[in-house]
């Protein structure tokens, strides 16, 4: 799958329009636009790392520059994103984890 397409797919997916997805990334609908549908695209390291952050994903994922699912994507994304939160903050998803985990064992 194309870098255009798995934006796309992604975006979709987590149910956010072009605008909506600009809006997050601090680009414009166009810049968008352009990204899922022009061959080759040409988006700035900055750009990337934005647009992998909305979609949950990582920057490798986007580009298939690596064998990651995408469930491992996700988890490889929502790692980093966990490991820059304060320290009360990941205490409670930890605790949060554990008792999710204990109702799934039942």
């Amino acid at each position: 799958m194309k870098f255009g397409e798995r934006i796309k797919e992604l975006r979709t997916q987590k149910g956010l329009t072009l605008d909506q997805l600009a809006q997050e990334t601090g680009s414009s609908k166009s810049y968008i636009w352009e990204l899922e549908n022009k061959n080759p695209p040409r988006p700035s390291a900055e750009k990337l790392s934005a647009i992998a952050g909305a979609l949950g994903v990582t920057v490798d994922y986007l580009f298939g520059a690596d064998t990651q699912t995408l469930s491992e994507a996700e988890d490889t994304a929502f790692f980093r994103q966990y490991s820059g939160l304060p320290e009360e903050t990941r205490r409670q998803l930890r605790e949060m984890a554990r008792i999710l985990d204990t109702k799934t064992r039942k």
